[in-house]
């Protein structure tokens, strides 16, 4: 009765929405996109931001729903930079920007002091596979310090790339869902790669960096490092300028081809790691120079680029790498998971000096960074050594999953977890530095940044790239966009066309001359860049060796 009750209700409000097509607000059809609530999702490309370049609001539900549930999709391995290795070392810095005190820039101390050392703890990692995957995929490398300084801590969390694939947060969940393995074969596809960067033209550039030997970095310790982001710094007069943050090799940068990748791969999946490890046991200590960019804190209207674009460079010859330290690399972890493992970083763990700018980047990772540690560690994940300051720490934090101390000190009344409070509770901190204040004025909108353009800087990296470099480019490209849908590659030969007249040609002879030697039984299902990977299974059955049961 209860189950008719209920049909005959809905068939009746069927029957009314029907008959009230005109008064809906969205045109909802069976494919349309929307939220668990079911809410039809209108923007999927866009967080709402002030103006089109930001800051974000915390009102955006429709983000938060749709990163916070990303952030809990795998228990508990990280759900992007699963596989890592880490040391602990230290920061050394120069006191000096270029050739001008730091503080005419930024009022943070770990800068300040030329000599001064800063404890160090770095993870780095791959982005899109899992735990155990090996380390000479195609793919994008974490570069991620955790500085403890003497104000606390300051992660600075970035990737060996200097730019991104996507500029707009709202876009994260699907590029990785785009870029990991398909979700009924477990199995990477190129095709859904391609066709995620072919329908997201912006990150074009990107793909132009990751199928270049720039793709497979050699080790962690002779590869780049970039802050990614746009970030601020603010003086003691509260005046901020908008910074890149980079690491230097000083060994050097090594990159691999695919054929040199795969043959490491068949040797030592942990190459990278035990490189690292094996180099600081030995005591070749890496280092690397910490440079920084810095532009005014404006719109910058004369650029062809917005300065807050992550999918964008900021050209050396106008914005110049001026060193700020180096880091230096020189002890190993005791224990891999309890250090390595458990190390939580976060793009909003920022000291006093340090700011965010209106990235929207920034400012989506800034959230999902921190609630992802609290999910995949656990509420109190800052109290476990390896991530906690190295300094006091007092709070009125209580409760949570594994918490084992109090974070109040010896001195304060323990019946007092709240302030303010007339009795002996903890206080506020008196601030020193003038308090930055940027001024924040235009409509709440969903809209992408205004200037647009994505395909200038692919086109100048292409030129910049050596003759081999282009040569892999265009092979591993070839490789993988033969196996997807004609749709796809026109879209990409469109943009390479448009990025340099010989990339985009090559590019168009390659896909025809592809089609040509197309061999039966291709397939887009394999990891990216790698050729004929999808002759291995068939080749193991040809080449294996018959065993008697026992």
């Amino acid at each position: 009765m209860m189950n008719e009750f209920f049909k005959e209700r809905g068939d009746k409000q069927m029957d009314n929405m029907d008959k009230n097509q005109n008064n809906q607000t969205n045109i909802e059809k069976d494919d349309s996109l929307t939220t668990r609530q079911g809410h039809p999702v209108t923007n999927n490309q866009d967080i709402r931001t002030v103006g089109n370049r930001g800051p974000a609001t915390l009102e955006n539900y429709d983000f938060i729903e749709k990163i916070s549930h990303f952030d809990r999709e795998k228990v508990p391995e990280r759900i992007v930079h699963a596989r890592g290795a880490g040391a602990h070392g230290y920061f050394e810095s120069y006191g000096t920007v270029g050739d001008e005190p730091v503080s005419k820039y930024t009022r943070a101390k770990v800068f300040q002091e030329k000599g001064k050392q800063t404890p160090v703890f770095v993870r780095f990692s791959t982005v899109v596979h899992g735990r155990h995957s090996p380390e000479t995929v195609r793919d994008p490398r974490g570069f991620a310090v955790k500085f403890y300084t003497e104000d606390g801590n300051w992660d600075l969390v970035g990737n060996n790339l200097k730019i991104f694939f996507i500029r707009d947060a709202m876009k994260f969940p699907d590029m990785i869902h785009a870029f990991r393995p398909d979700p009924v074969t477990n199995i990477q596809d190129s095709q859904r790669f391609f066709d995620f960067c072919s329908n997201s033209p912006e990150s074009f550039h990107m793909v132009t960096f990751v199928y270049s030997p720039w793709g497979i970095p050699a080790n962690y310790r002779q590869m780049q490092g970039s802050g990614v982001n746009t970030y601020k710094w603010v003086n003691k007069d509260g005046e901020a300028v908008l910074v890149k943050y980079h690491w230097e090799p000083k060994q050097g940068i090594k990159n691999l081809t695919v054929e040199e990748a795969e043959k490491i791969q068949g040797k030592n999946f942990n190459h990278a790691t035990q490189d690292l490890y094996d180099a600081i046991e030995q005591g070749n200590y890496p280092e690397w120079e910490l440079y920084v960019q810095i532009m005014s804190d404006d719109e910058h209207p004369e650029l062809d680029f917005d300065p807050l674009d992550d999918t964008k460079i900021w050209p050396e010859d106008q914005f110049p790498w001026l060193p700020v330290g180096k880091m230096v690399l020189n002890k190993n972890p005791e224990n891999f998971f309890e250090e390595v493992e458990q190390a939580a970083f976060g793009t909003g763990v920022l000291v006093d000096g340090l700011d965010f700018s209106d990235d929207k980047m920034l400012q989506g990772r800034t959230f999902s960074y921190s609630d992802t540690q609290r999910y995949r560690v656990g509420a109190n994940y800052l109290q476990l050594p390896i991530n906690r300051a190295k300094k006091r720490v007092a709070t009125n934090q209580e409760g949570g999953q594994l918490r084992y101390e109090s974070d109040k000190g010896p001195n304060h009344n323990p019946h007092i977890n709240y302030e303010p409070s007339t009795f002996s509770g903890l206080k506020e901190t008196e601030q020193v530095g003038k308090e930055y204040k940027p001024e924040v004025q235009g409509k709440l909108v969903r809209e992408p940044i205004d200037r647009k353009e994505v395909t200038k800087q692919a086109g100048e990296t292409y030129r910049w790239f050596e003759d081999w470099e282009k040569d892999e480019l265009i092979k591993n490209m070839v490789g993988d966009l033969s196996e997807c849908d004609q749709r796809i590659q026109d879209k990409m030969i469109a943009l390479a066309e448009e990025a340099d007249d010989e990339y985009g040609r090559r590019l168009r002879d390659g896909l025809e001359e592809a089609k040509k030697m197309k061999k039966d039984g291709s397939s887009s299902q394999n990891p990216l860049g790698a050729e004929d990977a999808e002759q291995a299974p068939k080749q193991a059955e040809k080449n294996s060796h018959n065993s008697r049961p026992y």
